[in-house]
């Protein structure tokens, strides 16, 4: 079999922040033959996965990893990214040609300026993936979707790398990673939200595993929402999407049940202090309604009779 790292190409990685993003793309970059030459981690945990998932590359400072390498891979939290470039552009770290990528999902290649301005090719790709910080995340990484941002003449270097690492390149345009960075962080942040929620009101009613007892509900549910979900339209008209996977009272028109629902979760809110589970039902239910009328799920009737339910007691 041949060495990944004889193939054409290879060039020499710094990875800038070993957290659990770093290490899996520093981990899978070198996979596919691109040698890893530095790191840098601060706290001892960066320290510690840096030695588990980039094991024998040496951890640097900073300026050192980037004078190093050939590819710079930033993996620093969001709010650190620009204070970082900046202050490494005015050290005069960055070089012509260099790979500068960051993974930041909300920012694309503008807070890359000082780099560019220095002479190096600059690229942001996100993976809409959640992070573990161990080998898992390989396994992960197969088929996920990045969104890359670069200026025209070096789309095709992001769409590459994406590629390489195994993943699913989409193009970005810069104005669109804000509203892009949003929906994920709604999607599965909330997501997480959600889970926890139904998992303490099922303890509370007695259920000994709600995890076991929800998994096979929450996967059967999330995989007829994304199998139903349409094609993206001109983002302004409310499209029917993954609200046809939607199942329960809502979707039935029966606000008995709905009102059933919020007298039980307001009763145990006042004993358990869950007073956010009652909040978070009320929204959602009212934007599961909207939805399911503008899918035509209900008619204008059924759909204000649960309206008004869900108003009442505010």
């Amino acid at each position: 079999m041949t060495d990944p790292s004889t193939r054409p190409g290879r060039l020499g990685v710094g990875v800038v922040g070993v957290g659990r993003v770093g290490a899996a793309l520093g981990n899978a970059l070198r996979a596919v033959g691109h040698p890893v030459i530095a790191c840098s981690a601060i706290s001892q945990q960066s320290r510690e996965r840096a030695e588990a998932m980039l094991p024998g590359v040496p951890v640097l400072d900073v300026p050192e990893v980037v004078r190093r390498a050939e590819l710079v891979l930033l993996t620093v939290p969001d709010d650190e990214l620009e204070p970082l470039v900046a202050g490494l552009a005015e050290l005069g770290a960055w070089q012509l040609g260099q790979l500068v990528v960051h993974t930041a999902g909300r920012y694309g290649v503008e807070v890359l300026a000082p780099a560019r301005e220095a002479g190096a090719i600059c690229l942001a790709i996100h993976p809409a993936m959640t992070f573990t910080g161990t080998s898992l995340d390989l396994v992960h990484l197969e088929g996920t979707t990045f969104a890359v941002t670069a200026q025209a003449p070096f789309l095709p270097i992001g769409q590459a790398l994406v590629v390489e690492l195994g993943g699913e390149p989409v193009v970005l345009a810069e104005e669109q990673r804000g509203l892009y960075h949003a929906a994920l962080a709604h999607g599965a942040n909330h997501l997480v939200v959600l889970v926890a929620q139904a998992a303490q009101a099922l303890a509370a009613a007695g259920v000994p595993d709600p995890g076991r007892t929800l998994r096979p509900l929450l996967d059967a549910a999330l995989d007829g929402a994304l199998r139903a979900q349409s094609p993206p339209g001109d983002g302004e008209r409310t499209g029917p999407g993954a609200i046809l996977a939607l199942t329960g009272p809502v979707r039935r028109g029966d606000p008995d049940a709905v009102a059933r629902h919020l007298a039980e979760l307001s009763a145990w809110a006042a004993t358990s202090g869950a007073v956010d589970v009652t909040v978070t039902y009320r929204d959602l239910a009212r934007a599961a309604t909207v939805r399911a009328l503008a899918a035509g799920l209900l008619d204008e009737a059924a759909a204000q009779r649960l309206l008004d339910t869900l108003m009442e007691g505010l």
